[in-house]
């Protein structure tokens, strides 16, 4: 039996991560905005003895006149604000960890860290930060911006954030407050912090108007696969996630990023790289088919046509679902667009060499594409888990439900299961902050002794 376990998070992404989830017969077509279809997200991921709720953000509705963008028929515009979920499942929960989606590209240091004190407080230290370098050009239009900032700037942009923000987690030493009513005093002078920071992109006075948090500093998660990605990665963050299809590419990533933690005094354990995984689950292999075959024949053509136009695909609309994908070279002009080039190219190479239908390519790419996708049994997640797991492509996994909250109940009730008999997950939380169940220390204030 192995000691090193697994670390497990649950992304909740509106009613579930295959873009037809809100058409099942049993989905609530409006839980997008139910914070109860929250909650027994939530509670079904603590039972699971999971580490953390997950919740990725993009804030902007896409322009679905464009034919490349033709989505109107799925769920994905309409979200709450995640850190304002995260606050109301933090009073509702005990042991899951909470978190949310903030860009560094958009908010401002003092209230993001204001904010996300508030919920460790609230939460008793469960709280964590999902730190993203916003791309989107439509969601900076939102923002006053005309066009998102670079690579180099956004990063450096997202470095200085950060470091304004722990910056004010350490506005107060954790003995700060006496609150001695008989004597009157509240607090020591001597223990809390103007920051008086001056840089590039911030001016912030401080200190923060709320205590430091139970954690310390939050636990902090990135993504991104460019250099300038993985070295704020390697520099700054607890956890990566990486979404990658393919395991030899997940393992050069793996390999990729913890080479850079050297270079910045860190031990290769000191960052877990967390892989998404869109499991469809069932008692047999048929069974798991079935869950998708229905989900498959839920999605709209037109919808499915605008994922592959998006990932730079040529349009394919103007053939039949059961034409075979033609043989046209993808253009490289597409490919220097693409999210993530290597996989398009893997994925159309695939269809050719198969002689894919558009249907068939339409259930290629939902069942995994932008992540690893399993369609099988139980101990068929598991296997693939475990393998990524033991091979160097994983430290953990985010599980990205395809509906909800049946994926997610599938995945509590028959993976885990599986994962602890193997000896890769806990039997039990270790502690009660999201740091303690990481297996990460509390970080001292840079003012303590």
């Amino acid at each position: 039996m192995t000691t090193r376990q697994m670390r497990l998070g649950l992304s909740v992404a509106n009613l579930g991560y295959h873009y037809a989830a809100w058409r099942l017969p049993e989905s609530q077509f409006d839980a997008d905005h139910d914070i109860g279809h929250h909650l027994r997200s939530a509670e079904i991921a603590e039972r699971g003895l999971m580490d953390f709720l997950f919740f990725a953000d993009l804030a902007v509705v896409r322009d679905t006149d464009r034919p490349s963008m033709r989505r109107d028929m799925e769920q994905s515009h309409l979200k709450l604000e995640p850190s304002l979920i995260c606050a109301a499942l933090a009073a509702a929960t005990s042991r899951i960890g909470l978190v949310p989606t903030m860009s560094t590209s958009f908010h401002q240091p003092y209230n993001l860290a204001r904010r996300l004190a508030s919920i460790d407080h609230i939460s008793n230290g469960r709280a964590g930060w999902n730190m993203v370098t916003s791309t989107d050009p439509d969601e900076a239009r939102n923002f006053s911006q005309e066009r998102p900032l670079d690579s180099v700037a956004r990063h450096a942009r997202a470095r200085e954030f950060l470091g304004v923000v722990r910056g004010l987690w350490d506005s107060w030493d954790d003995d700060a407050f006496i609150r001695d009513k008989a004597s009157g005093q509240y607090f020591h002078r001597d223990k809390f912090h103007f920051l008086d920071h001056q840089g590039e992109y911030f001016r912030v006075r401080g200190p923060l108007d709320t205590a430091r948090p139970p954690q310390g500093h939050l636990p902090i998660i990135t993504a991104g696969a460019s250099h300038n990605a993985q070295d704020l990665a390697a520099e700054v963050a607890d956890m990566v996630y990486s979404a990658l299809a393919h395991l030899d590419m997940a393992q050069e990533y793996y390999a990729s990023v913890k080479s850079r933690l050297v270079k910045y005094g860190r031990s290769q354990d000191s960052l877990r790289v967390m892989t998404g995984i869109m499991p469809v689950i069932g008692p047999t292999r048929e069974e798991a088919q079935a869950k998708f075959d229905q989900l498959q024949e839920l999605l709209d053509p037109r919808v499915a046509n605008g994922m592959l136009m998006i990932n730079q695909f040529p349009d394919l609309s103007a053939y039949g679902l059961d034409d075979k994908v033609p043989q046209a070279e993808v253009r490289d002009v597409y490919l220097t667009a693409a999210r993530n080039p290597e996989v398009t190219t893997r994925l159309m190479q695939r269809a050719r060499r198969e002689g894919m239908t558009i249907r068939q390519l339409h259930a290629a790419v939902s069942a995994g594409f932008w992540h690893l996708g399993v369609i099988g049994t139980p101990t068929d997640v598991a296997d693939t888990m475990q393998s990524w797991f033991e091979q160097g492509a994983a430290d953990g996994f985010i599980v990205q439900p395809p509906y909800l909250p049946g994926s997610a109940t599938d995945f509590v009730d028959m993976v885990i299961p599986e994962l602890q008999r193997r000896g890769l997950f806990r039997l039990a939380y270790e502690g009660h902050t999201l740091r303690e169940n990481l297996g990460l220390p509390r970080v001292p204030s840079r003012y303590a002794t």
